[in-house]
């Protein structure tokens, strides 16, 4: 009455000892392969426009004992140790190396995207990233971001870092809201830090700046500005004013142009007027 059970017991266990073996011997002859198969093509993407890194300079990286890898047994490369030399260099955000039966290699890489460059008060010139870190500049690319400069005390040490100071932190929290916005990308070409460590952005249209003052309530600033443009610029003309003074989140504020001011004093300050009409302005805004 138990043969049965054993029987069925020994047929399963002889069954997957038969099954063990083939998988073992199916992975020495696959194991065998690999050490017999030859690099033949190394394949490269690099997704995007921006070209930090080009195809020439990955091939320079991989390079094992100033030898390229097509023509190496792929036994003798490790695909670690390739994909940690690409992730060191600072315009390389993500890299993945994998390879296939036929000898070919094939490389990813992710590059950093730069909101912005940064020009420091002692003339140190480098670029911020999407995530807020300092990137180098590239010999084989520049790219279009906004660009800050002045009383900027934000060190480079020429490799890969964090902000450190308030300032910087405040010019990439505005640079990052700016690029978002398909409006004032366009309209914003440049920031600039004063001597008293606030931000003025300076326009593409008319002569004025632009002084945001830090990085606080953007939404409300840009949105009183935006009013202000649409409402009060178009009475007074785009030069009336030299500066337009949003760093208040409540209120814009204006001040005239030396020379429109000499002109238009007839009995009364024309600074007044302009307070005046900004604040009438940044009611609609309620």
């Amino acid at each position: 009455m138990f043969k049965k059970p054993v029987l069925k017991y020994v047929l399963i266990s002889l069954a997957v000892t038969i099954c063990l073996g083939g998988l073992i011997v199916l992975m020495s002859f696959i194991e065998v392969k690999k050490s017999e198969v030859i690099c033949k093509d190394v394949k490269v993407f690099i997704p995007g426009s921006q070209y930090f890194i080009d195809r020439q300079e990955v091939d320079k990286i991989l390079l094992i004992q100033n030898k390229p890898l097509i023509g190496r047994k792929m036994e003798e490369i490790n695909i670690h140790d390739l994909e940690n030399k690409l992730k060191a260099n600072p315009f390389i955000e993500f890299a993945k190396v994998y390879t296939n039966m036929d000898g070919v290699i094939n490389v990813e890489i992710s590059q950093r995207q730069p909101i912005l460059r940064i020009i420091n008060k002692i003339d140190q010139d480098f670029y911020v990233d999407q995530h807020g870190l300092k990137i180098p500049l590239s010999t084989n690319f520049t790219a279009r971001v906004l660009v800050a400069n002045g009383f900027i005390d934000e060190l480079f040490a020429n490799q890969v870092d964090t902000l450190h100071t308030a300032i910087a932190q405040e010019l990439f929290k505005t640079a990052d809201y700016i690029r978002k916005d398909s409006l004032w990308d366009a309209q914003i070409a440049q920031m600039y830090v004063n001597k008293d460590h606030e931000i003025e952005l300076i326009p593409r249209v008319g002569n004025n700046r632009i002084l945001l003052g830090n990085a606080d309530s953007l939404a409300a600033k840009f949105h009183n500005l935006l009013v202000f443009y649409k409402k009060a610029l178009p009475q007074v003309g785009w030069d009336t004013y030299k500066i337009i003074n949003i760093k208040y989140a409540n209120q814009v504020i204006g001040v005239r142009n030396d020379k429109l001011k000499q002109d238009s004093l007839k009995g009364k300050s024309a600074v007044g007027d302009s307070i005046k009409l900004v604040k009438d302005t940044s009611k609609s805004t309620k």
